[in-house]
């Protein structure tokens, strides 16, 4: 595959969830002051959804439409317009509507031109609903999950902003900004080099502490950091990204394992025993969103297993952008089966076997598979 094929959908991406992650911090911001109806809600299936959610919906529809063109623009993404139209959402509409207007106001900031006059409450609530794909095997689908984590979000712990581009079935673009991810010990691990690519970076100066986007494309074999743009100091575009690579370490006893948080995503049991059983010693880290990937990529954990209860479907958008990023950054993601995950059949990823394992090196993730065939019989998934 050509390496450069990718290279105009990958720059305005990244540039895209630059935008988001602004979005999200100044919103975040907000929640350290009040929590209310008025910023965060239930959906039908009480799961909490935020002014953040509906709000990058919208302004990454609007650009993937203004970039790429309307017609041509399909996305598949968390969010639809049900429960913000309703009577009893007016106030969280008002602050979305202003939101996102905020945001593509700055625009310009990122190198990409934003509307001339401030959209109307039709045109956001048209940008959101306009994200109705049901992706497939066939031609290009964006794929956008605005708040990925949203309980990590609300708690001001780790979420993410998810975004990849799936064509003909395969994923081929992910780009993941994790708003909250630490970036001191990142830029200074010594697997990190100094890397400028063409078309994505400006002269810029200064380095941050927190917050980082991480993209790749399918077939480069490589994958990048970028800090986040300072918002304080008017920094215009970061002028430079560190390749990023998965952790050597290969031996149990020292492998980090991360799992996710909420019991209702998986059983903590079932891979705690696995990890017992191929000699895994750390006490996994539990984290929210599809920064459990980025920590692979990036060589801060090896592992990543996910095991939900029969009955629970695994969302495209949860797993897309993250699972190219291991992968070209040197590392392996399949079903508990060990098949790659299939992202062509629809929303969800169906056909997966069991569960998700994702880890630095070839050499652990054949322990854990193995370990999962030993054990699954006395699982009670």
């Amino acid at each position: 595959m050509d390496k450069g094929k990718y290279s105009e959908e990958l720059n305005v991406a990244v540039r895209v969830v630059h935008m988001a992650c602004f979005l999200c911090q100044k919103v975040q911001k907000g929640l350290a002051f009040s929590i209310s109806d008025d910023v965060v809600q239930s959906k039908d299936d009480d799961s909490p959804v935020t002014v953040a959610d509906w709000s990058v919906q919208a302004t990454v529809s609007w650009m993937l439409s203004e970039n790429f063109g309307g017609e041509n623009v399909s996305i598949v993404a968390e969010e639809d317009v049900q429960t913000l139209s309703k009577s009893e959402s007016a106030g969280i509409l008002d602050k979305v509507i202003s939101t996102v207007n905020e945001c593509l106001a700055e625009a310009p900031r990122y190198g990409l031109k934003g509307p001339s006059v401030a959209l109307e409450r039709s045109q956001v609530l048209e940008a959101i609903s306009r994200c109705n794909s049901s992706g497939g095997p066939v031609g290009r689908h964006w794929v956008l999950d605005p708040v990925d984590g949203t309980l990590g979000f609300v708690r001001r712990d780790q979420y993410a902003v998810a975004l990849a581009l799936v064509d003909n079935g395969e994923v081929v673009v992910g780009v993941l900004g994790c708003p909250n991810y630490p970036m001191k010990e990142q830029f200074n691990n010594q697997n990190q080099q100094n890397h400028t690519m063409p078309d994505i970076y400006w002269t810029s100066t200064g380095k941050h502490e927190e917050g980082c986007v991480m993209y790749t494309s399918r077939g480069c074999g490589r994958a990048w950091m970028q800090p986040l743009v300072d918002t304080d100091k008017k920094f215009e575009w970061p002028n430079f990204a560190r390749e990023i690579r998965v952790s050597s370490i290969d031996d149990p006893e020292l492998a980090t394992i991360c799992e996710p948080v909420e019991r209702a995503n998986t059983d903590h049991s079932f891979t705690a025993g696995l990890a017992s059983s191929v000699g895994l010693r750390k006490q996994p880290l539990r984290v929210y969103s599809m920064v459990k990937y980025a920590a692979i990529a990036c060589g801060n954990a090896e592992i990543f297993m996910k095991f939900a209860r029969a009955g629970y479907k695994e969302k495209i958008w949860d797993h897309a952008a993250g699972v190219l990023l291991v992968e070209e950054a040197g590392g392996v993601v399949t079903d508990a089966g060990g098949r790659p995950l299939d992202f062509s059949r629809g929303v969800y990823l169906e056909g997966l076997d069991r569960g998700i394992v994702a880890c630095s090196g070839v050499k652990l993730h054949d322990a854990i598979i193995g370990a999962v065939y030993a054990s699954w019989e006395s699982s009670n998934l």
